[in-house]
């Protein structure tokens, strides 16, 4: 069996899909663009304290968001970069399930005869020393259990954590979409004013005024919006992947204990009923050979009867190949568990540095736009 891996590029467009601007805000985006391009193509070049109220809201322009989204991805960066050491092969997760899958491998009897006999059969009983090495290796197992627990309660808080820290990013890229989509809609409708004022022959002076101070930053803000929004979505599909990955990780620790406490009890019970068999049968074959020495005269009924209590002995012994697929299984679960983490750490690895690469580049142009 195989699990499943979503891309990095299926979560991104996922994300894209579900943060954009509705239909409905498009439409007043637009009535606002409309309106506010109207504001600046009628601005009187004379009155400096509109040209300053002009100038001032371009250079405010989603700042707040911008840089609520680059303190955001700071924090981030250090939050998912702690979280996705629980997927590392030091994990308490990690360590537990490689302990649990070498106690079981100990704990294998496809190795064992459990029909040995002779002398050394005698001395050295393959059942009853494995069932004592099962006595030996069960609070081992209660103790990996146990840490199983604990890891996946700490994988749980972690996704806990990475929901709150995502719905709090989406929400934020939501708003920087909705501005972004209003810089655009401004940006098309400027251009289209000064190309109209270039033909009917208005103000130069005007026209050169609107181009360089207002749409040309205008620009500038709406390339740096557009970089953040990648950065956010960076960011949140950083945490998705990490999430769904634990989410995986839960499913197989639980699966693992299922497994393996299974396995466990087919153990204990195909163990003692195969030397508890052995015993009573071996009592009641010496009870036969005295009973025939003492009484002859019923050696043929006692033939028959024991026969038949042979026959029906040897129907009730649970066979030692359903204790070998039960541990089959839970080795083979227990592999699958170790190919889904070997699968899934390069992507997350790759997904953390790709994320903390964006996110020093929205640092720096966020820093940079700060300092002019």
């Amino acid at each position: 069996m195989k699990m499943e891996i979503v891309s990095a590029e299926e979560l991104r467009k996922e994300v894209e899909a579900e943060i954009k601007p509705a239909d409905t805000e498009i439409l007043v985006i637009q009535k606002q663009a409309q309106q506010n391009t109207n504001e600046i193509m009628a601005l009187d070049l004379e009155k400096m304290a509109e040209k300053r109220m002009i100038l001032k809201s371009i250079d405010e322009f989603a700042m707040d968001t911008l840089q609520n989204s680059a303190r955001k991805n700071s924090l981030l960066q250090t939050t998912v970069g702690k979280l996705s050491k629980g997927g590392e092969d030091g994990s308490v997760v990690s360590n537990s399930l490689a302990d649990l899958h070498r106690e079981i491998k100990d704990l294998d009897p496809s190795s064992l005869d459990f029909a040995k006999e002779g002398v050394l059969g005698k001395l050295f009983n393959p059942i009853r020393r494995y069932f004592e090495k099962y006595n030996k290796a069960d609070n081992v197992i209660k103790d990996i259990i146990v840490s199983l627990d604990k890891g996946k309660a700490t994988l749980k808080n972690d996704n806990t954590t990475l929901d709150i820290e995502e719905d709090n990013l989406r929400e934020m890229t939501k708003k920087l979409n909705m501005e972004l989509a209003l810089g655009l809609a401004m940006d098309e409708q400027i251009a289209e004013q000064i190309e109209r004022a270039k033909i009917k022959g208005e103000d130069e002076e005007k026209i050169r005024f609107v181009t360089e101070e207002i749409l040309f930053p205008l620009r500038q803000r709406i390339m740096d919006m557009q970089q953040m929004v990648v950065v956010n979505h960076q960011g949140i599909v950083a945490m998705e992947v990490i999430k769904r990955n634990n989410k995986e990780l839960i499913r197989g620790v639980d699966r693992a204990k299922t497994v393996t406490v299974t396995a466990l009890r087919t153990a204990v019970m195909v163990a003692s009923a195969l030397y508890n068999q052995k015993i009573v049968l071996r009592k009641i074959e010496l009870l036969n050979e005295t009973t025939s020495n003492i009484i002859s005269s019923t050696s043929r009924m006692l033939k028959e009867q024991g026969a038949a209590i042979q026959k029906q002995a040897t129907e009730a012994t649970v066979s030692p190949e359903i204790l070998k697929q039960a541990f089959n299984d839970a080795i083979s679960a227990l592999e699958d568990i170790s190919t889904f983490k070997q699968q899934a750490l390069p992507r997350m690895q790759e997904t953390i540095t790709q994320f903390r690469e964006l996110a020093a580049t929205g640092e720096r142009e966020i820093a940079r736009l700060e300092q002019v």
